[in-house]
């Protein structure tokens, strides 16, 4: 048997490529990113990871889904005090102030991206968007992903059928609007909204520029004070409790469990999330559209600019050099214009980057469906004002329930509008009060 000897490069060659491929190329750096997305939502997340991963071969990111908002958010804050927190987590735009109080266990963005020299602008960002997730000196402390607003859905057919010539743009013309629906033969519910604190408390007063809270509506400071018991929200609740009577408007519920009433023909004039269009696509037997929020035309300024909804990528504290500059390349790569406008057709939710917006537009998509430019434009109707650009208040999810306790109170007719949005303020205010015992300066 003949034997062939390699010379000095020749083995050196072979050693490598045996070696190459006894063994992987260098481990890819996880990235773990903790989500509440589902259904459709769910499949966005996973093709965002995918196409990034194929990408690159430095970083893996590796979604998973932890439950609900509040779910996904408690689990966050548990794993970072056991010491095996997730490098990114989807959190909810009313958990932004739980975030910020939670002593180390966030990296802000703004300093992410400064630290790993990732190219980053904040003012690339829709302004109504950075302003809910930034500090009022506009540093970013979270990256907006999922964003929506709130919009009116309205069932076309039912307008058509009442007679209604033209979509309702103020509140008086949606009363009116509704008492003709009533009687053209919907009878259990002529309007009404899902998460009733966000459309009746907060959209409304940033909508007409009214305060909801003291110190920009928190943004400003944890020693905000609860402000929403003014003229315009009475005035509304008051309208409410006298069509709540007669079911002109009839109450849907503290959350979304009610939006089905309006895919299912039965509420023809809906408010509730602009995300809720996947679910109105596929569901309503009848021909809809979307419109903006209507208003008081009597309200000096109304309408100004909604509010936004959804989540942000919260960074975690306590990880390497190595982890963050994978996280910051993750989010210089979701921020790319075509892959927000991608994001943008396939979820619902709003393009992020006024680039991706202009991009949409441009090619004509809002044309073909033009109830997804609604929100964008509700958010960038005007420049954000102290009292629009967002809110921060600590225990938010138990400040809406006790808000909503009140609300249903009226609505019952156990207390008068004023007695109701007075309680709720003042009960608020305590709680508000012990969260900033517990918050970070």
């Amino acid at each position: 048997m003949a034997f062939r000897f390699f010379g000095p490069t020749a083995a050196a060659t072979a050693i490598a490529a045996t070696l190459a491929i006894a063994t992987p190329a260098h481990a890819a750096t996880e990235i773990q990113w903790w989500h509440a997305m589902t259904g459709g939502n769910n499949d966005v997340v996973v093709k965002l990871a995918n196409d990034f991963n194929a990408a690159q071969s430095d970083y893996k990111v590796v979604p998973s889904y932890k439950g609900g908002y509040a779910d996904t958010m408690n689990a966050g804050i548990a794993a970072f005090r056991a010491g095996n927190a997730p490098h990114i987590m989807q959190v909810f735009e009313v958990g932004t102030a739980t975030m910020m109080a939670a002593t180390g266990a966030v990296k802000p963005v703004y300093k992410l991206m400064q630290e790993t020299g990732e190219p980053f602008d904040a003012k690339a960002y829709l302004p109504a968007i950075t302003g809910y997730y930034s500090t009022s000196k506009g540093e970013m402390l979270s990256f907006p992903f999922n964003s929506s607003s709130m919009v009116m859905w309205v069932n076309l057919d039912a307008l058509k059928k009442a007679d209604i010539a033209e979509i309702p743009k103020t509140w008086p013309e949606v009363f009116e609007g509704a008492k003709k629906l009533k009687a053209a033969g919907y009878a259990t519910c002529g309007f009404s909204t899902a998460w009733v604190t966000w459309a009746h408390v907060e959209q409304l007063s940033a909508w007409h520029n009214v305060p909801l809270a003291s110190k920009a509506n928190g943004l400003d400071g944890f020693d905000t004070k609860l402000e929403f018991n003014g003229p315009v929200q009475v005035k509304h609740l008051d309208k409410l409790i006298e069509l709540q009577k007669d079911k002109t408007f009839d109450y849907s519920g503290r959350t979304n469990t009610g939006e089905g009433r309006f895919t299912s023909g039965e509420c023809p004039l809906f408010l509730t999330s602009s995300g809720f269009f996947g679910n109105v696509k596929s569901q309503a037997k009848f021909n809809w559209t979307s419109a903006p929020m209507p208003y008081y035309p009597d309200v000096k300024g109304a309408p100004q600019n909604s509010i936004i909804g959804g989540a942000s990528l919260w960074v975690m504290g306590g990880k390497t050099p190595e982890e963050y500059k994978g996280v910051a390349k993750f989010l210089a790569f979701l921020s790319d214009t075509d892959r927000q406008v991608a994001v943008h057709k396939a979820s619902g939710y709003l393009p992020i980057t006024m680039a991706a917006y202009e991009k949409a537009k441009a090619e004509g998509f809002y044309k073909e469906a033009p109830y997804l430019e609604t929100p964008i434009k509700e958010l960038t109707n005007k420049p954000p004002t102290e009292n629009s650009r967002g809110l921060r208040l600590g225990n938010m999810v138990q400040l809406r329930d006790l808000w909503a306790e009140e609300i249903e109170q009226a609505l019952a007719g156990k207390k008068t509008a004023k007695e109701a949005l007075d309680a709720a303020v003042t009960r608020g205010n305590t709680m508000l009060r012990q969260f900033e015992k517990t918050a970070v300066k």
